[in-house]
């Protein structure tokens, strides 16, 4: 065990400002308040610096550092509340994308991200049971005290609601608290002007006061009396020591106990990611070998791999497969939730008979009572008990401490007065078990259902005997009441109990049990059953659960049958009744293949339409991060079932393509309904040919308004948005917080009227657009000289412009040619396809890329008029400036092979990097095909993509170039002739 005499703490780190006692402070005084910081620090390090994992503090603990792994911690939205089921929730948690938010390491929560410049003082910590919350606490700590973080606090004072629970009648002041849970603090005058001090309220959701909001007592000194929610409550609300900082943690369903204005960051402990579980397993597992097995049968399924986010599930696992796994004889490896658990109950009990005290309770006695305690207080709710709540189901309180594994006891000795005992299991889950086994034990040993609570007369049980002959009956109730439960409580239960039927959990449950009792069962009936309810269930959502228990059962026809469907391709052409759309729901979000892109066309066919496939399968499209629905036969009625979905999960989507629909504007308005909601993330939005108007343009625009921050694509080509809807689309470009990167809107109808209004806006806001396609629309020289003036703005970072078919002539294109001239470093792509350019003006555009500041790669000059006049000017000046030029499109112009020559003597150079080369009916003979042979020869290395589609040339003639693509030694992939 490492010493606290090794670690040291800087006098440096001290605040030395203050007062010590209310008076100034001498040298000496000064020594003395840094001996007492030195003495706290040394204290709060001896307490946090062991992990027990889940065990009471005994036997041989482990340092914190030696085994912590980093957790995956995100910055949330406030107020987003979950109350789903908290296996629901990791389950969410394990599908989304790590990627998709900045993590923040614990040491750093009260720091800003990057671009966050208001000062944090209060952070609500939310994540489910086990996630790991207490023990990032309890790493902040030791960090702190060791010296190595957050030195800017002078004093942390840790205080768990758990055990502030034991107070909550009392009435005294914030110090006379402090001295109570930290006798120390008796040295220090804790007050804002002296200490930068940290509050650590730990386990809000264990919290038994009323923290009463609408409170009249307002309290500014530490020395005035309360009760001790009052106290807490305005050392939240900052009227007790404003300059605090406060950190609360909590499961998410207790989040909103806090006032939302009084937090000033929300946070999310999402367990481990991928790369942390395998972490923890090497760090726990000194026998990397054993740690590899074990990561490996891990991921074999997918139930028990999911649960893996879960640290504490974690724990669970290799305390049983590190002792299954090295065992010679080791039975059967755990494969299922029910498995694992009822082998970590087995271990348990054989760790407490190693221990050695007097043994006055049978085993299967204080198993069925800790599965009564379990069950009674899963029923109500409750997650921690008191000692009277142990009496009442026949545990005495020194034989329930023994099970370390199943029941945390915390001892508050140095309380005095206030000493206390606080009980609860280390995991929700085990929780759940034991009572799934106490229902299955009451049932089997007495004929009874949990479920029916008032006491029987004898007529009763002999009727209940007759109804409950066989354990279907009871399984029957319970997928009842598990599908009538609001927050899906009874889900982890409902799939124990199913899983403590099978023969192989019977055989385990005889190792814990001396007597078991016995019942007819006929599994196919509950599997029926449940098969019924998924059929009659509406929302698919609902229903996964229950094919988590028919897995828990290891029934997977179903399963097993869509996905056969999956593999063949033919999903959309097969009608699916409602519960082969449930398994298809379950299906998705539980394979291996994080379903993070939603291809709606892999599902529409003869049998599903688009809105049918959108509403069945909703709980999907709200996991996936794009949503791809490009050509469905996506209507107005299928964008509501969109967005009804998104709705409840805005903050995870980034890409949404609904090109070639008919949306309309009735479906782009109410996309904008989710567009303005504060939670959405959406970047890449595409909406190219959906029949919107300026109409739904208004209602876009109105609702990028609102939150304009994160869309960076935006694709509303082929649409008759026209000049009054890019008007408005130009009110929201000249926006600061607007970052819009790509704008799309080919063939809109937008003239050179639309354009001075798109170019003012962009001259106001020119640092973020990157791409602009206007192509297709009566741009004409007057637009393209607009947008001239916004190019030589040295602001203006425009990387690409398309402007095929804009009306363009020689006196657009001067303008166009002289504003690159002053700002050429940006422009890296340029389309002036289907414009009057001519030669005139390629050697104008040659000028340009001459330029040793042009770093233009990508050059479209499809149909200009240019001849073989214009291609000597091109390729002179590519020859002098050739490193940076990409690809070149030069079709269907008269180029000849005269121009064909000379671009053949550009690609022989071998600083020429040109990768793709068109030159679709180009005029190009066999000599000019020759020249670009014999070119290609002399410099093969860059050269990818040649079309020479459209020439008069013969197969001989082609020939030589065909070899090339053949031989490995040359690069070219395609060759189109």
């Amino acid at each position: 065990m490492q010493t606290l005499e090794k670690y040291t703490f800087s006098e440096q780190s001290m605040d030395t400002r203050g007062t010590f006692k209310g008076r100034h402070m001498s040298s000496n005084m000064i020594c003395d308040s840094h001996l007492v910081q030195n003495t706290f620090k040394s204290n709060l390090l001896k307490k946090f610096q062991c992990v027990y994992e889940g065990t009471a503090k005994q036997g041989n603990p482990t340092l914190l550092n030696e085994i912590y792994t980093e957790l995956y911690i995100t910055e949330s939205e406030s107020g987003e509340i979950n109350n789903e089921h908290e296996v629901r929730q990791i389950e969410t948690l394990s599908r989304r994308a790590e990627t998709e938010d900045t993590p923040i390491k614990c040491n750093d929560i009260f720091r800003p991200l990057p671009g966050q410049d208001k000062p944090i003082r209060t952070v609500l910590t939310k994540g489910v049971a086990g996630i790991g919350k207490t023990v990032s606490v309890q790493k902040f700590i030791v960090d702190w005290a060791e010296g190595k973080e957050n030195q800017d606090v002078q004093l942390i004072f840790p205080l768990p609601f758990r055990e502030i629970n034991l107070m909550k009648d009392k009435t005294l002041s914030l110090s006379d608290l402090l001295h109570v849970f930290l006798p120390e603090t008796k040295e220090m005058e804790i007050s804002s002007d002296e200490y930068k001090v940290l509050f650590i309220f730990d386990g809000l959701d264990e919290c038994r006061l009323s923290l009463n909001r609408q409170s009249e007592v307002k309290l500014c000194d530490i020395s005035a009396s309360a009760s001790v929610d009052e106290l807490l409550m305005n050392l939240i609300e900052g009227n007790l020591l404003p300059s605090a900082l406060i950190w609360i943690t909590s499961r998410p369903a207790a989040a909103d106990l806090v006032p939302s204005e009084c937090v000033h960051r929300v946070t999310e402990v999402r367990g481990f990611n991928e790369p942390q579980k395998e972490e923890y397993f090497r760090k726990r597992i000194s026998d990397q070998s054993l740690a590899n097995t074990i990561i490996t049968h891990l991921k074999s399924s997918r139930s028990l791999h999911i649960m893996c986010h879960i640290p504490v599930f974690c724990w669970i696992s290799a305390t049983v497969l590190e002792e299954m796994l090295s065992e010679a004889e080791r039975g059967e490896i755990p494969k299922t939730l029910t498995q694992m658990y009822t082998h970590f109950l087995i271990i348990q009990t054989n760790i407490k008979h190693e221990k050695d005290y007097e043994k006055r309770v049978k085993d299967e006695d204080m198993i069925f009572n800790l599965g009564k305690l379990a069950f009674q207080q899963l029923v109500k709710g409750n997650l921690i008990f008191y000692e009277e709540d142990l009496r009442e189901c026949g545990i005495d309180v020194t034989e329930a401490s023994v099970y370390s594994g199943l029941c945390t006891q915390i001892f508050r000795e140095e309380l005095g007065l206030y000493e206390g005992k606080v009980f609860c299991f280390v995991h929700l889950s085990i929780q759940e078990h034991l009572a799934a086994l106490y229902a299955h034990i009451h049932f089997t040993n007495e004929n009874r259902n949990v479920f029916d609570k008032t006491k029987q007369s004898l007529f009763s049980k002999i009727l209940n005997q007759m109804k409950y002959h066989s354990l279907s009956k009871l399984h029957q109730r319970a997928v009842d009441e598990a599908l009538q439960s609001k927050n899906g409580h009874l889900d982890l239960f409902l799939r124990f109990l199913l899983g403590l039927s099978l023969e192989s959990n019977q055989t385990l449950l005889r190792e814990l049990l001396t007597q078991t009792g016995s019942c007819s069962y006929n599994k196919e009936r509950t599997v029926q059953y449940i098969k019924q309810k998924i059929r009659e269930n509406r929302s698919p959502e609902r229903s996964i659960n229950l094919f988590h228990c028919l897995n828990e059962l290891g029934e997977d026809s179903l399963m097993q049958e869509i996905q056969d469907y999956l593999k063949s391709g033919k999903i959309g052409g097969t009608k699916l009744s409602s519960s082969q759309w449930s398994a298809l729901v379950y299906v998705l979000l539980t394979s291996e293949q994080n379903m993070d892109v939603f291809d709606l066309d892999q599902f529409i066919g003869a049998q599903n339409t688009a809105g049918e496939v959108l509403q069945k399968l909703q709980p999907v499209v709200k996991e996936s991060r794009s949503v791809q629905l490009w050509d469905c036969g996506v209507t107005d009625e299928g964008c509501a079932a969109l967005t009804s979905a998104l709705r409840s999960n805005p903050s995870h989507l980034r890409e949404l393509d609904l090109s070639e629909n008919k949306v309309g504007d009735s479906g782009v308005k109410q996309l904008s309904d989710l567009l303005q909601d504060p939670h959405c993330k959406l970047e890449i939005l595409r909406l190219r040919d959906c029949g919107v108007t300026d109409e739904g343009c208004a209602a876009l625009t109105s609702a990028l308004r609102s939150n304009p921050s994160h869309l960076r694509d935006l694709n509303l080509s082929w649409n008759k948005v026209g000049d009054s809807g890019v008007k408005l689309l130009s009110d929201l470009l000249q926006d600061p917080h607007c970052k819009l990167e790509i704008l799309r809107l080919r063939d809109c109808g937008v003239t050179d009227v639309s354009c001075a209004a798109l170019t003012s806006a962009l001259r106001s806001n020119p640092s973020h657009l990157r791409k602009l396609d206007l192509s297709l629309n009566k741009v004409g020289d007057s637009g393209v000289k607009q947008f001239s003036d916004l190019l030589q703005d040295p602001h203006c970072k425009l990387e690409k412009l398309w402007l095929s078919d804009c009306g363009v002539t020689d006196e657009g294109c001067a303008a166009l040619t002289s504003a690159l001239r002053s700002n050429p470093s940006h422009l890296r792509q340029l389309d002036l396809s289907l414009n009057e350019v001519g030669d005139s003006r390629v050697k104008q555009l040659s000028d340009l890329l001459q330029d040793t500041h042009c770093k233009l790669e990508k050059l479209m000059l499809r149909d200009c008029g240019v001849t073989d006049e214009g291609c000597a000017a091109l390729t002179s000046a590519l020859r002098s400036n050739p490193s940076h030029l990409r690809e070149l499109d030069l079709s269907w112009n008269k180029v000849g092979d005269s121009g064909v020559k000379q671009l053949s003597d550009l690609l022989q150079d071998p600083h020429c990097k040109l990768e793709k080369l068109e030159l679709i009916d180009c005029g190009v003979t066999d000599e000019g095909c020759a020249a670009l042979t014999s070119a290609l020869r002399s410099n093969p290395s860059h050269l990818r993509e040649l079309s020479l589609y459209g020439n008069k040339l013969r197969d001989s003639d082609v020939k030589p170039l065909s070899v090339l693509k053949e031989d490995p030694h040359y690069k070219l992939d395609t060759l189109e002739f």
